[in-house]
């Protein structure tokens, strides 16, 4: 008996020493783990910042070289236009002829140009019809005429000392003798909005920079400052960077980067500089710190929820040593088994924006691992209301409208103000979110609010019906919502991307792409009444060939300007190169032949023509031939425009 009582004492000592030994050895290995997850962390984020930070360089690099390009041809588009006025301007012995500066006047405000005027030999400057002023200490004929055709650097105005200007010299010969000088006067101060270029989004400031003389041409991180960067003294670099560097860098024409503190602001400003192309001007483009680095932080934060997760994981991993093994092992388990769920689910949801089929099939894998009866996805995009749903035994689907249950009112303001969950486990409760018909058939309903990861705004709901309590689901379902976030902003994102693409670049009305995208749904919304009205610009083919494209341009956005303030429809469309189609639903043709006369009025003021075709039909089925009736009624009144004159003398001041 007492060798039998020690052996069970020496056995329970010899087994309390084996689990403090297994203790020791699981909280070693944990706290092993933990430094490894917090290392391999700090190594990632590092990563993807150098990552992110050579993604902001090469992007800076691409957009300053892009708005340098976009200068280089306004500035070759502004010489083109000054030399066909010199050849004219050279026709004058008396250049101030009245009729010579009605038609100078007309180019002011024409590309960058704000004003035309003209230089003469003894220094005196036109600049309007009786207006003219001696520039003797400010210009010199001499000088600006043994350069020929350039831009000058920054100088002040002649009528207004307190603004700078740039000036477009283009010389006017006569006989092999230059006899003027005539320049176009560029406004530094509306540099910017000649340039209208947002870079980086809006996020960046553009920079142009003389690089002999440091003077700015355009500072946008200084709004209604033109100084020189050089007064600006010596700004305090990132380690790494030199500032003698930059100076010397734009002094001599080189492209480089640099990192520096910015004074307003007190951050790291990562800016890119590059030669533009035109004199000695060097652009530059700067984004701040926390713009370049806004990916990373939204990852960075990603990452210390999902670090905060595994340390609750290593924790839960601890408490097994003190619980029952069976019983943790198997909600470990369980959580393990909904997080790879909500791991294929997240994969679905990646592309589901491009793929539709993804979307449901995630609906129906939700509705499957929550042993749920149904499961619905309301997505608000772009004012409409779409569902999505699954119901056990049934595909996935998207529901019409008619068919699909509203939500109240009530219920999307509180999700929008920020209440993040509403579960019922009864018909009564449920009744107060949706149609009471519907309720009936639902016993349990969890909703929670999709937000856009991004803006934070009320992008959908996400709703599972008939389903057993349990502790789980809710976690599970509200952390779905991020993933369906992450869908909305990719639905945003792509709607966006593909509204650019649907935009003519030149008039800003939507292209020939999606007017053949929308003749279906045209039809399909609108076949109960809607009026087409088919516009072509008369004249367009014989001002582009006698003039120029450039004229041509201007008239067809005039027109397209024109079409949009007296149209304000939802579907206008330019489809061709003169050719714009507009439909109008429920439109009257009375009403709609008043604005057409209205347009075509105001175009007159610019000796611009269109012919106008307008037809409206009920109950239709085929669009096609709507279109071609509007089409016919513009070819008549076509051809009756062009019966009074011939097309060889057609022409637009």
């Amino acid at each position: 008996m007492l060798s039998g009582l020690l052996a069970h004492r020496g056995g329970s000592k010899k087994s309390k020493a084996q689990d403090e030994m297994r203790w020791g050895r699981s909280f070693t290995i944990a706290g092993l783990m933990i430094a490894f997850v917090v290392v391999a962390s700090v190594v990632t984020m590092h990563h993807i910042n150098e990552t992110e930070r050579e993604r902001c360089f090469e992007r800076l690099y691409q957009e300053a070289g892009d708005i340098a390009a976009s200068i280089r041809r306004s500035a070759n588009n502004d010489r083109d236009q000054l030399m066909l006025l010199s050849q004219v301007v050279a026709q004058y012995e008396d250049l101030a002829d009245p009729g010579l500066w009605k038609l100078l006047c007309s180019f002011d405000n024409v590309g960058m140009m704000a004003q035309v005027s003209l230089l003469l030999p003894d220094n005196t400057v036109i600049y309007g019809p009786g207006q003219r002023l001696d520039a003797t200490g400010t210009l010199s004929f001499e000088q600006e005429a043994a350069k020929g055709a350039h831009i000058s650097d920054r100088s002040t105005s002649l009528i207004n000392p307190e603004e700078y200007v740039l000036r477009h010299f283009m010389p006017i010969i006569r006989d092999g003798q230059v006899v003027a000088l005539l320049y176009g006067v560029i406004l530094i101060q509306h540099f910017p909005v000649l340039v209208g270029m947002t870079p980086y989004a809006g996020a960046g400031s553009m920079y142009i920079v003389e690089g002999k003389s440091g003077n700015f041409l355009m500072d946008t991180w200084h709004p209604g400052q033109v100084g020189n960067i050089w007064d600006l003294g010596t700004r305090k670099m990132a380690p790494g960077y030199d500032a003698s560097l930059l100076k010397q860098g734009m002094i001599h024409g080189r492209s480089d980067y640099v990192v520096f503190i910015s004074r307003t602001t007190g951050e790291y400003l990562y800016l890119h500089y590059q030669p533009l192309g035109i004199n000695d001007w060097s652009i530059a483009i700067s984004v701040p710190e926390k713009v370049v680095f806004a990916s990373s932080d939204f990852i960075a934060a990603i990452f210390h929820k999902f670090l905060f997760v595994e340390l609750l994981c290593f924790a839960l991993y601890l408490l097994w040593l003190f619980h029952d093994v069976r019983q943790v092992t198997a909600e470990k388990q369980k959580r393990l088994e909904a997080i790879q769920n909500i791991h294929e689910i997240e994969q679905l949801l990646f592309n589901a924006h491009e793929r539709n089929e993804n979307l449901t099939a995630a609906l129906e894998r939700l509705g499957t691992i929550m042993a749920a009866g149904a499961v619905d996805f309301w997505l608000f995009e772009g004012g409409s209301n779409r569902n999505y749903h699954w119901q056990r035994g049934e595909a996935a689907r998207e529901r019409s409208s008619d068919e699909a249950p509203q939500l109240s009112v009530e219920l999307l303001q509180n999700f929008a103000t920020g209440t993040e969950l509403y579960e019922a486990y009864n018909s009564e409760k449920i009744a107060t979110f949706l149609n009471p018909e519907v309720a009936q058939r639902l016993h349990s309903l969890v909703m929670v609010p999709v937000r856009d990861v991004v803006s934070g705004q009320l992008s959908g709901v996400l709703a599972v019906s008939n389903l057993k309590y349990d502790a789980l689901n809710v976690p599970v379902i509200k952390a779905m919502s991020f993933s369906f976030g992450m869908f909305c902003n990719n639905v945003k994102n792509r709607t966006e991307l593909q509204e650019q693409g649907d935009r003519d670049r030149l008039t800003g009305m939507l292209n020939r792409n999606r007017y053949e995208r929308d003749l279906p749904q045209l039809l399909e919304r609108h076949s109960d009444d809607l009026a087409c009205i088919y516009i072509d610009v008369n004249g367009l083919r014989e001002l582009n060939n006698t003039k120029g494209h450039d004229l041509g341009d201007i008239m067809l956005r005039t027109v397209a300007q024109g079409i949009v303030r007296y149209f304000p429809c939802q579907y206008g469309y330019r489809v061709g190169g003169d050719e714009f189609v507009l439909f109008v639903p429920h439109g009257s043709e009375d009403e709609l032949s008043y604005a057409s006369a209205a347009l075509a009025q105001s175009l007159l003021e610019h000796n611009y023509h269109i012919s106008v075709g307008i037809e409206s039909a009920q109950d239709i089925t085929d669009l096609a031939v709507l279109i071609k009736a509007a089409e016919q009624k513009m070819y008549d009144q076509k051809r009756a425009f062009y019966a009074t004159r011939e097309r060889r003398v057609m022409h637009v001041s």
